[in-house]
């Protein structure tokens, strides 16, 4: 449910709502735990997720009340160690933004097995991959790449991995 505007609306005390609206920080925590499953297929895949709005697509946080609810989009940051990747996926429902904070990230657009395209981002660079396009990512440098994840809807459908990819067949149990 998204944050509601009652509160605002019916003109109750306007700073512990504006409160409400903010994510801090000093509040979040980079859950290395939520993408774990995925080390199944390689020590490569550690990385956390930093949440603010939403929860994205992998995860279940629903009991988390530091997380701003979502209305229409999620929005994250991902740490990303040296060489951590990413790995090949597909939001069939959504595009998805990254846009790089610290380090820099080598973005894939994948098309089938083999066919790919890489780039690098940097420092208050971007990246939107429209749903349907599989995408990957890499911190192939020697400090931590941090960068924003922003997913245009309340809360994506389960990412596909295609039959190339290290990740298909990993479940979370």
């Amino acid at each position: 449910m998204p944050i509601s505007t009652d509160p605002y609306v019916q003109g109750e005390d306007l700073a512990a709502y504006t409160d409400s609206l903010i994510a801090t920080k000093d509040s979040r925590d980079a859950d290395f735990d939520t993408l774990s499953f995925q080390t199944k297929a390689g020590p490569q895949y550690r990385r956390a997720q930093i949440r603010y709005v939403g929860s994205g697509a992998t995860g279940n946080h629903e009991g988390d009340s530091r997380i701003l609810p979502s209305g229409g989009f999620t929005f994250s940051n991902m740490l990303l160690p040296p060489g951590a990747e990413g790995p090949e996926h597909t939001h069939h429902d959504v595009e998805e933004a990254f846009f790089v904070l610290e380090g820099q990230v080598r973005v894939g657009i994948h098309r089938g097995d083999g066919e790919a395209e890489y780039r690098t981002l940097g420092y208050r660079d971007m990246i939107v991959v429209p749903a349907g396009v599989a995408r990957s990512l890499k911190n192939e440098g020697d400090t931590d790449a941090l960068f924003c994840v922003i997913i245009g809807t309340q809360k994506p459908q389960i990412p596909t991995y295609p039959e190339h990819s290290a990740m298909h067949g990993v479940t979370r149990d």
